[in-house]
């Protein structure tokens, strides 16, 4: 996760990947003005079609977005692209609201009227397409208000993409005027069934390769209260590289086409060969079983993925690290990196916890801290009697306390709970670091 690629070469694999995913969008309206054209129905109606057009387009595209292409999310980091398929569903979802409106209401005997018993069958598969699309991005955007599981909510929301578009297609399929020359129709059925194919890689492909690269637990040990660390080994074959501060999917007591896999950030380092290790506060429905995992327990780990990470700015002067609770994990990787280089050049470590005794880490980091010329600053919310340390929160009041007069130079890392992180980048800039020499990882993707 993280910032995108920085430099011209990044910059410009970004504008590639911007001009396929614009490309893909806009091929549903492409399609409509290949072969004769039919007889315009009016300003409302054939604007109403491009809206339904494009709609069903943006939907499609989703499953490449969540394909997790490698080559396609570097430029930008896959929480950018995660957070970017959230908001391009809402505009999906108003999109085809729009389009249904203005038929609606300008057009209302082409819906078919309100009896589902006596409409067409595209248009009931219109209906059907739209609702779930509405519970789809309204699940996925109160989904912990609402109180839905995790698990129970992957589950429910690939059905209703895939149930959604399928009936999104066949209704087009049925009433689409713009599909009567059979070059339209095959160019929009081999569309779909390039959309539906993503869903089949990412949901049962991907799932069969993971299932013949296993992995398992090589111990469990406890960092601190609620806090666990998993070292895992491939049951055949190497670690695979990665980088420090890289996160990777987890799957446990489950196989991988259960959809119960969570995002975790590496808190191992790649310069230790043999194991990766994953450390994980108990907060959810999944993570709070953690402590019991055992050794010897299968596992599937799909990764590495992420752009958040010290080797994609080895130039820089000095390194400012903040993290709040567990967000420590990508940072103790890239740390334990930094250490194992032996790199002296001078670092910071703003560390955020409700508690001292919450810090997970904390004896190694103060024993590392001397070698590698890490500055350590703790900051507790509840600081315990006698405590002559930073309280409340990391802000820039924090920050210009133990920091250099010059920051320019410095390159941050910030990891830890959305607002944490809102609140670190603007303390950051507001003391003059450049934004973009300002890398954050985002904590919650769904």
């Amino acid at each position: 996760m993280g910032n995108p690629d920085g430099g011209t070469t990044g910059r410009a694999r970004a504008a590639t990947w911007l001009a396929v995913y614009l490309l893909l969008v806009l091929a549903p309206l492409a399609i409509l003005m290949v072969g004769a054209q039919p007889r315009p129905g009016g300003f409302w109606w054939d604007f109403a079609l491009a809206l339904g057009y494009a709609a069903t387009g943006m939907f499609g595209v989703q499953f490449a977005l969540t394909a997790r292409f490698k080559r396609a999310t570097a430029p930008f980091g896959i929480d950018v692209i995660y957070y970017f398929h959230r908001f391009l569903a809402v505009g999906a979802l108003a999109l085809l609201l729009l389009h249904a409106g203005i038929l609606l209401v300008r057009h209302p005997a082409a819906t078919g009227g309100w009896d589902p018993r006596s409409m067409p069958a595209h248009m009931l598969l219109a209906w059907v397409a739209l609702l779930a699309f509405a519970a789809l991005v309204t699940s996925s955007l109160w989904r912990k208000r609402l109180g839905i599981g995790y698990d129970r909510w992957r589950r429910w929301h690939v059905l209703l993409a895939v149930g959604g578009l399928l009936a999104a297609l066949l209704h087009v399929h049925g009433s689409g005027s713009y599909l009567a020359a059979p070059v339209d129709r095959a160019l929009w059925i081999a569309l779909g069934a390039f959309w539906l194919g993503l869903a089949v890689w990412v949901r049962l492909l991907r799932p069969a390769w993971l299932r013949r690269r296993p992995w398992q637990v090589v111990s469990v040990r406890p960092e601190c209260p609620g806090t666990w660390t998993l070292s895992l080994a491939p049951r055949h074959g190497p670690v695979p590289a990665y980088q420090p501060g890289q996160f990777a999917w987890l799957t446990l007591r489950a196989g991988p086409f259960a959809m119960r896999e969570h995002p975790f950030s590496f808190s191992s380092t790649p310069t230790r060969a043999g194991t990766v290790s994953f450390t994980i506060k108990e907060l959810g429905d999944f993570t709070r079983t953690i402590g019991s995992i055992a050794p010897g327990e299968t596992a599937y780990v799909d990764g590495p993925y992420g752009s958040f990470g010290i080797d994609r700015q080895p130039e820089a002067a000095g390194r400012v690290f903040i993290a709040g609770g567990v967000g420590i994990a990508p940072v103790m990787s890239m740390l334990r990196a930094l250490a194992d280089r032996g790199d002296t050049r001078p670092k910071w470590l703003f560390y955020g916890n409700r508690v001292r005794e919450r810090s997970a880490f904390a004896d190694e980091i103060e024993a590392m801290a001397p070698a590698i010329g890490l500055t350590v600053v703790h900051v507790l919310l509840e600081p315990p009697p006698g405590w002559q340390g930073e309280t409340g929160y990391v802000d820039s009041a924090v920050l210009a306390r133990h920091l250099p007069a010059e920051v320019a130079g410095l390159q941050c890392y910030v990891c830890g709970p959305n607002a944490m992180i809102r609140l670190a980048e603007q303390s950051l800039v507001a003391l003059g670091v450049p934004l973009r020499q300002v890398h954050s990882e985002l904590f919650d993707l769904a």
